[in-house]
């Protein structure tokens, strides 16, 4: 198994950091079947949190990938931009941990979004909500399961721009609302949830054909 370890602390900060300004235009492509074939075993230690994160950012990449695709009726000038935004960061996060991972990465996971109504704001935006305050959750349970600092680093890194979509959908959804402060995702002390991939998979597995192993991971 090739080891991460190699990747500098700077390397790593460098891709992160792109997300907040780096726009990139691209589209996560199905697999054909190879996927389904193989599954997509997430690995143990630092190798399969990594994993776990670059499942999640691909998800999130497909998705608004998708709804940009396929803009639902009416959408402002503002909705675009913000979803467009959201996209961009997407795929530097899933291409940032996809290089990082090298030979380690699973393979490309096969999405299935017929649950969601790409014609309806309220369907596209609440998606969106879901899958933001998750993957939030999911970056902060993880985080102890790191053993490699700069792991932590980046991760950090990620989980602060992913807190950043959060409010920017709510937003959208709910302006000039209290639950646009993160009301029902964040607990009495005003923290956001933190959840253990155990708990983050099943929640996202209505949206992932390819079957994801994660059986080393808490």
């Amino acid at each position: 198994m090739q080891s991460t370890r190699g990747l500098s602390r700077r390397h790593l900060l460098k891709w992160t950091g792109a997300a907040g300004s780096l726009a990139v235009a691209g589209t996560l492509l199905p697999n054909f079947g190879i996927s389904n074939a193989l599954g997509a075993e997430l690995g143990d230690g630092d190798i399969g949190v990594l994993n776990y994160a670059y499942a999640l950012e691909q998800l999130e990449a497909a998705f608004y990938t998708t709804a940009l695709q396929n803009p639902f009726g009416g959408m402002q000038i503002n909705d675009e931009r913000i979803l467009a935004q959201i996209r961009d960061h997407e795929i530097v996060h899933r291409d940032f941990l996809k290089g990082a991972l090298g030979r380690n990465a699973i393979p490309a996971l096969e999405v299935d979004f017929s649950a969601v109504d790409f014609s309806s704001r309220a369907s596209v935006l609440g998606t969106a909500d879901v899958f933001e305050n998750l993957g939030v959750a999911a970056y902060n349970g993880a985080g102890q399961l790191i053993s490699n600092p700069d792991y932590l680093v980046a991760a950090g890194s990620i989980v602060s721009v992913e807190a950043r979509h959060a409010s920017a959908i709510a937003d959208l959804l709910r302006p000039f609302s209290a639950e646009a402060a993160g009301r029902g995702n964040v607990d009495h002390k005003g923290l956001d949830k933190a959840l253990l991939p155990s708990k983050v998979l099943p929640k996202a597995a209505p949206f992932i054909v390819t079957e994801v192993s994660a059986a080393t991971l808490p």
